[in-house]
């Protein structure tokens, strides 16, 4: 009897039962172990899973994890954020989440509770549709399968680039304005100091005046730096003009071209297009410089050196790729190279790409770049 039902409780994953001590050897014993054994591995598990859902529910996105039972779908967590951001009561079953969110539901049924991502329309109870980032993964484990929603305002995604873009252009502009303030103040007080004396001897008038052309520097380095940033600021609207691609490129080499051969650069143009597109020349032309500049700079220490200009059409867009076999862009500066202001060169500014990123996105377009163990490739994409 005594063993009937501890295997029972076992099969039904009770483990509330205590074990008399006269039975914890004995015949018993085996029975014990096995028991004792499950039981904590059921604590385990118990304890893992509060973890996971407090896990999620911390995270600022929405998530909703189902679960399939017999070909129909169940709801296995639904997060606080979820539950929040949709105004939905934390229910166990599809059917009743479908009342809440039909917009949602009917999206994902649609495709059969298959992976996808895509942007959705969402409307929350009677307010205005409002646009989410929908993304959706599909696990098995064992005897079970497991869909995964995850949902992203939009407008809170744009809303933390734009926040981190500030904290990020904010670091880099305190930084420039003390590297300069903070020496500028130390000589104003050391000034200060001497013309405070009684007599000034002959050295006291060479300190003013290393003190002097110190702080004119370091002014002229604050005017550069903030000019810099009104051309950021203040980038005029592009004067689009058809413009042909080989004429483009016959002028922004015609410039570049004796940088490149006195750095001993082999330059390798496949541009053959006849195309012609609807650009301001002079905005583009200082993003091919830009690009090329940046190429010159990361071949410096190659002993082979080769820049490829290039120009494909695909999906009605036009590309324009320009690559060299130089460094590369290191892995830990990969998400800061078109911040502004930010540079890895002594004499570097820090605006030729953010500028160049800017401009092209005027002209309603991308740029980007990709980057290996032997090219990288800066891509402006025109539409």
């Amino acid at each position: 009897m005594f063993y009937d039902k501890t295997i029972n409780s076992i099969l039904h994953d009770d483990f509330s039962a205590h074990f008399p001590e006269e039975h914890k050897k004995d015949s018993f014993n085996s029975l014990y172990l096995l028991y004792d054994t499950l039981k904590v591995q059921k604590q385990e598990q118990t304890s893992k899973e509060l973890i996971y859902r407090s896990i999620l529910n911390s995270i600022d996105t929405a998530a909703l994890i189902l679960e399939k039972e017999n070909e129909d779908w169940s709801i296995f967590i639904m997060n606080d954020c979820f539950s929040r951001l949709f105004k939905v009561p934390k229910v166990n079953h599809w059917q009743y989440l479908k009342n809440y969110l039909p917009s949602l539901c009917s999206e994902i049924e649609k495709v059969g509770f298959t992976e996808l991502k895509k942007a959705i329309s969402i409307k929350i109870e009677d307010q205005d549709l409002q646009t989410f980032m929908l993304q959706t993964s599909h696990t098995q484990t064992y005897n079970k399968e497991y869909f995964i929603i995850l949902l992203d305002s939009i407008q809170r995604v744009i809303e933390k680039k734009e926040k981190e873009a500030w904290i990020n252009l904010m670091k880099i502009i305190s930084h420039e304005l003390m590297n300069s303030l903070t020496p500028i103040r130390a000589l104003s007080q050391n000034l200060l100091h001497i013309v405070d004396q009684e007599e000034l001897e002959e050295d006291d008038f060479e300190d003013i005046k290393s003190s002097i052309s110190t702080i004119i520097n370091r002014s002229d380095h604050l005017q550069f730096f903030v000019e810099n940033y009104r051309k950021l600021a203040m980038l005029p609207t592009p004067n689009k003009q058809m413009t042909p691609i080989n004429a483009l490129f016959e002028d922004c080499l015609r410039i570049m071209n004796p940088i490149l051969k006195e750095e001993r650069i082999e330059l390798i143009n496949e541009i053959h297009s006849s195309r012609s597109i609807m650009i301001d020349k002079n905005q583009m032309e200082q993003v091919i410089i830009n690009l090329i500049t940046n190429s010159i700079h990361a071949l410096k220490e190659k002993e082979e050196k080769k820049l490829i200009v290039s120009s494909y059409t695909e999906n009605n867009r036009f590309f324009i790729v320009i690559s060299d076999n130089g460094k590369g862009v290191d892995t830990e500066i990969r998400d800061k190279v078109f911040l502004p202001f930010f540079t890895t060169r002594k004499d570097g500014a820090g605006i030729g790409l953010t500028l160049s990123k800017n401009i092209i996105e005027a002209h309603g377009g991308y740029l980007s770049y990709q980057t290996d163990e032997d090219k990288t490739s800066f891509v402006i994409c025109l539409i």
